[in-house]
């Protein structure tokens, strides 16, 4: 193990475990991104990642539906935990260590977050799976990745999208998008570019953490952004 590495934090999206399917978790793309960070992390990397949720239930899109949006927050919150719980088993299915740390008790589960706790699992060749957000309604997975970030040192938060960096608009919608190669967490706080939320872009602006955005169906992605290739955009601090 590389003691010196750098720590770094994934967000990995839960439509991105869903695959094809658009629901649920899809074991065999659990399965290569456990493969991905087990390899990445016996070369050294120091690796902790927050799973989003959205392969099971969106706290914010339930509450648009009239569900009171502090209890479909925590509904969201808890579907993190059960991605958590199986990435977990993924790696251990891969002969890889993995710690799942969760923002609030939940008993056998997992442990109850503490910084301390994480900082040691990443640098003792573990994966620190940060489950349950903030613990707090009203923050995405976003905000509780850069604020993870933050806590444990973490020079970068990676994250994965279903496009291949940073455009200067939607290229959904418009053909003549421009990606951006570089470009500051400024110009894009200033451009409001929506990749990650406001309160994530801040805290990652004030605490002096880039930004990597990458294409999390590309082949092999996961290792090769946490190896330090120049995938996607990077957005620096």
């Amino acid at each position: 193990m590389t003691a010196d590495a750098p720590r770094m934090m994934l967000k990995i999206s839960g439509e991105a475990l869903a695959g094809e399917r658009g629901i649920g978790i899809d074991d065999g793309v659990i399965g290569q991104v456990a493969a991905q960070l087990t390899r990445a992390i016996k070369e050294g990397a120091r690796l902790a990642a927050v799973l989003g949720g959205g392969n099971i239930f969106r706290g914010l899109s339930e509450a648009a539906k009239g569900m009171d949006r502090v209890t479909a927050d925590q509904m969201g919150m808890l579907v993190t935990i059960i991605n958590g719980l199986a990435l977990r088993d993924a790696m251990h299915r891969q002969g890889a260590e993995a710690q799942l740390f969760t923002a609030f008790p939940v008993g056998v589960l997992g442990r109850p977050y503490r910084r301390d706790d994480a900082m040691a699992a990443m640098d003792n060749g573990a994966l620190a799976i940060l489950s349950g957000g903030t613990g707090n309604p009203f923050f995405s997975t976003d905000s509780a990745a850069a604020l993870r970030a933050a806590e444990l040192g973490c020079r970068v938060l990676l994250k994965g999208t279903n496009v291949d960096g940073v455009y200067d608009k939607d290229p959904a919608e418009f053909k003549d998008a421009k990606r951006f190669e570089t470009l500051t967490i400024d110009e894009f706080l200033t451009r409001r570019l929506g990749v990650l939320d406001l309160t994530a872009a801040t805290l990652c602006c004030e605490n002096h953490i880039d930004l990597r955005v990458y294409n999390m169906t590309e082949e092999g992605i996961i290792y090769r952004v946490t190896s330090g290739e120049a995938c996607g955009t990077l957005v620096t601090s």
